[in-house]
């Protein structure tokens, strides 16, 4: 298995069940100067392909096509389950350095590992910025990341061109049993949703599934959070479970709605953490998986309930057996941090093979170590309940 984080892109890999990792080398471009916002897919032959952006140097802060220099988005893939990597990264797009060029920011990519007309299928989407907007693309490839298409926009109206509520941001995606694929990102107050029936080709027109709270929010002592939506699907049943996070509470909570009609209708919001309503703790940087063993749902995030000045935080691991109308917590790390003079980005990460969860998120260490920020794996085994 393989876990990818960033200060430029980086993957680590087990062989031992998550037991013990080692730092693959290699994986970051040698052409930029720095890269980021990665997301990792097994495609169907297995193969590791890692999505990341790279570029030279941001642009205004917040308003990234500001005086955006060279920038893309690029895929590196592993033929041995993340060990190594492919000397050459494959672009998805390219800018060149020039006056009013796009920036081509957080990637995620897909893979369709179903038996479905589109299966081998990669689909990438990301946000674009411009002077003007922002805006929802996809790309896809049906010869293992080699090539891409190109950039479909598939939203049917721009956000805001600045990094924060108004934007359009927050892409994820997920492959159904007959290759369709659905997708999910952030608009202005809501989570909006579409899908795909040919292979990334065309979307159905794009729709609110749910009114949120502002989707960028303020967490004290965390330089910057947001609670961009994350979709999975049960591939036993096509189930889909959206999640997110906002403070509609007073304070920031996860929630989860999910659909057993491929999106068409969805259920009522359902509040993932179980602390009381209005305790003012903060939970923030969720990401969601569905087990394809047995259909449990699990939801990674930080939590602050057990510090009454909302500060300190844990890592929590949130389980729905019931199809995602109900979530027991469960403490994954026994100690809480403070977040304070370190970023902890952007993300967490969590995957589930037949009840086994592997999670990943950053945190602060102890001293003396304190300004450093420390990648951590968290394993919980439930077994076959």
């Amino acid at each position: 298995m393989a876990a990818a984080y960033q200060d430029n892109a980086h993957v680590s890999y087990s062989v031992d069940a998550g037991k013990h990792w080692q730092s693959a080398s290699g994986v970051e471009p040698a052409d930029y100067r720095v890269s980021g916002d990665v997301s990792i897919a097994y495609d169907a032959h297995g193969h590791a392909v890692l999505c990341y952006m790279a570029f030279d140097k941001l642009g205004t802060f917040n308003y990234w096509a500001h005086n955006a220099t060279r920038n893309g988005l690029f895929v590196r893939r592993s033929l041995d389950g993340g060990k190594t990597w492919e000397a050459q990264h494959n672009a998805i797009i390219r800018q060149e350095t020039a006056p009013g060029i796009p920036w081509e920011d957080k990637p995620y990519i897909v893979a369709d590992s179903s038996s479905g007309a589109y299966a081998g299928n990669l689909y990438v989407g990301w946000t674009r910025w411009t002077l003007a907007d922002s805006e929802i693309l996809l790309s896809r490839s049906s010869d293992d990341g080699k090539t891409w298409s190109a950039p479909l926009e598939i939203d049917t109206h721009r956000g805001l061109p600045r990094d924060d509520n108004g934007a359009l941001e927050g892409f994820t995606g997920a492959v159904g049993r007959d290759s369709t694929l659905y997708v999910a990102w952030a608009d202005a107050n809501s989570i909006v949703f579409t899908s795909s029936q040919d292979g990334g080709r065309s979307f159905a027109p794009p729709r609110s599934i749910v009114a949120v709270a502002p989707i960028m929010f303020h967490v004290q002592a965390v330089a910057r959070a947001n609670g961009f939506p994350v979709i999975a699907i049960d591939p036993r049943t096509d189930k889909l479970y959206v999640t997110w996070s906002d403070y509609r509470n007073g304070d920031v909570d996860v929630f989860c709605l999910t659909s057993q009609d491929r999106g068409h209708t969805w259920s009522p919001s359902v509040r993932v953490n179980s602390d009381a309503v209005h305790d003012g703790a903060d939970q923030f940087f969720h990401w969601l998986a569905v087990d394809p063993a047995n259909g449990a749902a699990y939801v990674i995030y930080y939590d602050r309930r057990s510090d009454p000045t909302n500060r300190k935080a844990r890592v929590v691991l949130a389980r729905s057996t019931d199809g995602g109308r109900s979530f027991t917590n469960y403490a994954w790390t026994d100690t809480v941090f403070d977040p304070a003079e370190v970023f902890l980005g952007d993300y967490t990460g969590i995957a589930a093979q037949g009840g086994r969860v592997y999670g990943v998120w950053t945190e602060k260490p102890e001293l003396p170590r304190s300004r450093d920020t420390i990648v951590r794996v968290g394993v919980a085994d439930f077994g076959t309940k």
